[in-house]
């Protein structure tokens, strides 16, 4: 029987009291290596009615099982995988596959689901409908509401490493530290308890890793485009890795020359074709030792019989693609090489997190990343694909709530923030009768030109009065289409007074220039200048409402600069109709390849 460690009661406390409060879901964060199934056991083992655990993958059902039986208690499984279809247990243990194929075999009200790697669960389609196929990722919302329909008091517990997904953000909507993470309902309510891969590192709960960066020619996949799911296609991929065959021949040297004095060696390729080619180079470096090649089209005996000879030290070289990244414990892994691309961190962190369980005598894990993936283990997770290779995690505090939120942006080699990417401030406002909502600040926004109320500038229609707003794409097409209407993308504008007014010239790439005067005398130019300046002076991290050109011009570097400007051309000069900040379209920017 296994005795909890410090942070896993606390995490199974946590669990308690807030379902205790509430039946909103709820995820706890813990890293690999953490022991999520000894805090799974713990709650099944608390529970007065019955539960069910449901994980992806036949092993950690299996894993999961077995960590609870250690208690001396009986479960069920039920998973096609493992041969085995028990029902009678007031706790099984099951893979989302079989369940979901089988639920007319579940007749009973449940109290509680335990959903293990809880990141692979999708968002609710609310366009399908309850009888059409489902995804892999959506048999989970399948499942829950079947169940929720026996029982509208179920509790939906979600335990993972990683909580953020490529293709819709972060699982969850709100956090216990006091912040909101999505605007709109996701999968799971709240983060109720998240423990740092640091802490585990500093309090020798995990083996510490060693990343290095590769001391050869490395691969460039910077010219990669994702595709819609966030990752790069694999042709593409494979495309590319056509002009590196000497690249992969140097790296599979170095890898076999470290491996002489490391015990497990996971190398995780980008594609079958690559781990081929991986798999011939390494069995040419190190002919005394073996490996092994496991992909989606691997037959589960084969693979079962694989990761029990790597297990057992048999194999020194397990060259996967796409598999093994969660669901499979070897401790004795002490070298990860990683030869794919990813724009997933949370991917990032699964394939470095197979090397940072303890073993005996296992000091470090060496971990070397040749495909330059440049991702830092410790760094917060922003919760959205990085701009560019120049962004970095930037603190921006909120200027109402003073709330600070991380986001990505860029600063300067003083390392003061030049831009950042974040939309709306992240804090959490305590409401009367114990209520939370989130902070309205917004850093950018689309102004309703109905009732000024500041939407996400991805809205279509104002969240305040329902007013159509204007599509930025479609505003550019149209006046694309007329020809007195003039468009600059706009690269710079200077700020200066003329004849008593704000003069400000818009300049494109070419150095074509559009004129905007504001005359200040009259209310309603003052209130223009500050709906369109003032509420983004300081990247919108200070608003401020400005009275006077002489404030305006003392402070005229820290506007912001329109992204597009659009002109009509008129008798004897030009008269600005729109100006669009904050775009994201399909249009290319100022200065943009």
């Amino acid at each position: 029987m296994y005795k909890l460690r410090p942070y896993q009661q606390e995490a199974v406390d946590a669990t308690l009291a807030h379902f205790r409060k509430t039946n909103d879901s709820a995820v706890i964060v813990l890293p690999t290596g953490a022991g999520k199934s000894l805090v799974i056991a713990e709650l099944a083992k608390l529970a007065r009615r019955p539960i069910l655990v449901i994980t992806h993958v036949k092993e950690l059902v299996e894993q999961n099982h077995q960590k609870y039986e250690s208690y001396g208690l009986k479960a069920g499984i039920f998973s096609a995988g493992l041969n085995a279809k028990q029902t009678d247990f007031s706790v099984t243990f099951a893979s989302i596959q079989s369940i979901s194929k089988s639920l007319d075999l579940f007749d009973k009200s449940y109290s509680l689901i335990i959903i293990d790697e809880c990141h692979r669960v999708g968002l609710i389609n609310p366009k399908q409908k309850p009888d059409e196929s489902q995804s892999d990722t959506n048999e989970y919302q399948k499942v829950i509401r079947y169940f929720t329909n026996q029982n509208a008091n179920l509790k939906i517990l979600g335990l993972t490493a990683t909580p953020y997904r490529l293709d819709s953000g972060w699982i969850y909507q709100k956090h216990y530290f006091g912040f909101y993470r999505s605007e709109k309902p996701v999968q799971f309510v709240k983060c109720i308890y998240e423990l740092p891969l640091r802490y585990m590192i500093k309090n020798e709960y995990l083996t510490p890793p060693k990343l290095i960066n590769a001391a050869i020619e490395h691969y460039d996949f910077s010219s990669l485009k994702p595709g819609q799911t966030g990752e790069y296609k694999t042709n593409d991929v494979n495309e590319l890795l056509l002009k590196y065959p000497r690249v992969t021949q140097a790296i599979c040297e170095q890898i076999a020359n470290i491996a002489t004095n490391k015990s497990g060696v996971m190398i995780f390729a980008a594609s079958v074709k690559h781990a081929e080619e991986i798999a011939q180079y390494i069995s040419s470096f190190d002919t005394t030792s073996s490996y092994a090649l496991v992909t989606a089209k691997t037959s589960s005996e084969d693979r079962a019989q694989l990761i029990k000879a790597f297990k057992a030290k048999q194999i020194r070289y397990l060259i996967n693609v796409s598999v093994l990244t969660t669901g499979f414990d070897a401790p004795h892994v002490d070298f990860i090489a990683i030869l794919r691309p990813t724009q997933s961190v949370s991917l990032y962190q699964q394939i470095v997190g197979r090397g940072l369980r303890l073993d005996q005598g296992k000091k470090e894990c060496l971990i070397i990343d040749y495909a330059g993936n440049d991702f830092d283990l410790h760094h917060p997770e922003v919760g959205s694909l990085k701009p560019d290779s120049k962004s970095i995690p930037v603190s921006v505090p909120c200027p109402q709530c003073q709330f600070n939120n991380i986001f990505w942006g860029k600063v300067d080699q003083d390392g003061d923030l030049i831009e950042h990417y974040g939309r709306r401030c992240q804090g959490m406002l305590e409401l009367t009768n114990n209520q939370e909502s989130q902070c309205q600040f917004r850093f950018v926004f689309k102004q309703c030109p109905n009732c000024n109320h500041e939407n996400d500038i991805a809205a279509r229609v104002c969240n305040h009065c329902q007013h159509q707003l204007i599509d930025a794409d479609e505003l550019i097409k149209d006046a694309l289409k007329l020809k007195n209407y003039l468009i600059i993308r706009c690269a710079d504008m200077k700020l200066s007074e003329h004849n008593h007014k704000l003069k400000i010239t818009y300049y494109d790439e070419d150095g074509l220039e559009l004129i905007e005067f504001y005359d200040f005398k009259h209310n309603k130019s003052l209130k223009s200048f500050n709906q369109d300046y003032g509420l983004r002076f300081k990247l919108g991290a200070c608003p401020t409402e400005f009275k006077s050109i002489t404030d305006v011009l003392n402070n005229s570097s820290d506007f912001t600069c329109p992204d597009f400007v659009i002109a009509k051309k008129e008798k004897h000069f030009t008269n600005v109709k729109n100006k669009i900040f904050d775009y994201s379209g399909k249009f290319r920017k100022a200065n943009q390849l």
